[in-house]
């Protein structure tokens, strides 16, 4: 068509940073963020103290593209550097806080950030790992990451901050004093294409001890800000209570999304049962997510601390399907509970259980089996599907058949950092593969039922190991469960059950079988059952490579002991 033209008119790259900027105005004097007894931030100091930090990295000499590293809790300067590292033109890396030396010095040479931001009571972790990369490394003439120590924001005295700090790479800068020094006209280096990278994350899963390295782009994380805020039903300034760590998907992408709305970030160091009871009570909190271990934290919460809520409370979950029992109590509580399905690679959220008026009269645990679904793609995300991941064909709508789950669309990562090959068969046949098995229901629904290295195979049958655990959380005296495959001569592996009892509860292996007979076909049944606490990652996930190596063992163990 004659007459039409591209400018800067009618095209300005997307990116979360806009929200920021929107909303120092718009809300203006309402408040952004509250820590502890002592921070209480307003949109327009937010805004101010971004742009003064953006500044301060450009004089640091950080340009476009520069990767700057983050090690440190839900504290407001993870939220503030979410924005001010975008800003500066640079790329934002969130850390995994339960990362090791080891691994934090590993992902600092990766990544080749140029400055990291530390909690100060992640220094010692830090100090290693920047001890480690020196010693390690193999070319002189690189610079370790400058380091830069977050102090306790609420308690501004702690001696914790102020003791002489010193390591064999040098000196640190001090995050306040670094933000002084930063000038509030600099000029936002908003992204040259959506396509420029806002954020490296490396994923922290269930199934391997590898971080993956996932980029993701400055459109990515504005479409699905939205949209993350579309699927937890966030209304206009909201409260939104950080029970997710900013590290994981930088909060599903909320830590930018709750700025678009004017939201109230309640930052919290620390999350336990006591502390969200405390804060929903005392800050009004509307929304929050997290987990199905965050739900079951709330759901057994002992009486003496929970408190009523002054209204309904959404929670938006991901992950393995909150067990029906979880979903019963929280929703009881006050709670609404909304379901949705992701990865790393897929900004957070890719699917949402939207729930339907016309389920609301069926008997409680269809209910709750219904909301365990895994839903559709959410409005931004193109398309979901399950496929056969051999012939790409899409797998009947019946409820039974087994495929991958793939998506395709705006808000899938850019791919993995320096990893072409990974990339390229992630995108294999023009869709994301996800690595979870699912099926695909009548209305088109999906429901993941594992992922592709946690389903067992016993004597040519799947075992859901979703399914088992689902079956196991049920029981009146668990209060967590995961399944893994055994080894078995005959069967090729077999469930075996890892579950934590409830504090004053009590049952042994034999109970818990007899349990699972009556619920489940036999070949699904763990034979094994084991007492222990589960491994998990910081985002609440089982680590089930970490018990499928005890399985394993066993197995081994078992073994010998019948040679003898």
């Amino acid at each position: 068509m004659e007459g039409l033209v591209r400018c800067s008119a009618n095209y300005v790259p997307l990116s979360p940073i806009s929200f920021l900027e929107r909303s120092a105005s718009v809300y203006r004097d309402r408040t952004s963020i509250v820590y502890g007894s002592t921070v209480k931030y307003t949109w327009k100091e937010t805004r101010d103290r971004c742009v003064k930090l953006a500044s301060a990295l450009t004089q640091l000499g950080i340009s476009r593209g520069d990767v700057v590293a983050v090690l440190a809790p839900n504290v407001p300067a993870t939220y503030e550097l979410h924005f001010s590292i975008p800003m500066a033109g640079a790329v934002i890396c969130p850390l995994n806080t339960r990362y090791d030396s080891t691994m934090v010095s590993i992902l600092l040479k990766h990544s080749e950030a140029k400055i990291i931001f530390v909690d100060y009571q992640l220094y010692e972790v830090a100090r290693a790992a920047l001890d480690d990369l020196i010693l390690t490394s193999n070319t002189k003439t690189k610079q370790p990451p400058l380091l830069v120590l977050i102090p306790e924001s609420d308690t501004p005295s702690n001696p914790a901050t102020s003791k002489t700090i010193s390591f064999c790479s040098g000196n640190y800068l001090e995050y306040e004093s670094l933000i002084g020094t930063g000038q509030l006209d600099f000029e936002i280096r908003r992204p040259n294409d959506e396509w420029d990278p806002i954020s490296l994350n490396y994923t922290s899963g269930t199934t391997s001890t590898r971080p993956k390295e996932v980029v993701y782009n400055h459109r990515g994380a504005y479409l699905n800000s939205l949209a993350t805020i579309l699927l937890t039903g966030m209304g206009q300034m909201p409260v939104y209570l950080w029970t997710v760590p900013m590290f994981h998907c930088n909060g599903w992408c909320l830590a930018w999304g709750v700025a678009a709305q004017g939201g109230t970030n309640v930052c919290l160091r620390d999350v336990s049962a006591q502390v969200i009871f405390d804060s929903i009570a005392l800050h009004k909190v509307t929304n929050m997510g997290g987990a199905p271990t965050i739900l079951n934290m709330i759901a057994n919460a002992p009486p003496s601390i929970r408190k009523p809520l002054p209204f309904k409370v959404g929670v938006i979950t991901g992950g393995a399907a909150p067990p029906p029992e979880v979903l019963f109590k929280v929703e009881e509580l006050g709670f609404i509970v909304t379901h949705a399905y992701g990865m790393t690679e897929t900004y957070g959220a890719g699917t949402i259980c939207t729930w339907k008026p016309e389920w609301d009269s069926l008997p409680p645990h269809e209910r709750a089996k219904l909301k365990s679904r895994h839903g559709l793609q959410h409005l931004i995300m193109e398309e979901v599907d399950i496929k056969d991941p051999v012939t790409m064909k899409s797998v009947p709508a019946d409820a039974k058949t087994i495929g991958e789950a793939m998506f395709r669309g705006n808000t899938v990562m850019s791919g993995y950092f320096k990893d072409l090959k990974a990339t390229e068969e992630a995108f294999k046949g023009g869709w994301f593969r996800t690595g979870d098995l699912g099926v695909k229901h009548p209305d088109g629904y999906i429901e993941i039922k594992d992922r592709s290295n946690d389903n067992i195979i016993s004597g040519g049958e799947n075992v859901s190991t979703i399914e088992v655990e689902s079956v196991l959380f049920s029981h009146p005296s668990i209060l967590e469960a995961a399944v893994v495959g055994k080894p078995d001569d005959h069967l090729g592996e077999i469930p075996c059950a890892f579950v934590k009892l409830k504090e004053g509860q009590d049952a042994d292996a034999q109970d818990v079988i007899k349990y699972c007979q009556d619920r489940m076909p036999l070949y699904m049944v763990p034979p094994t059952v084991i007492f222990d606490d589960l491994p998990k990652t910081s985002t609440g996930k089982t680590q089930k490579y970490v018990l499928r190596e005890k399985a394993k063992a066993m197995e081994s163990l078992t073994k010998m002991n019948n040679n003898v």
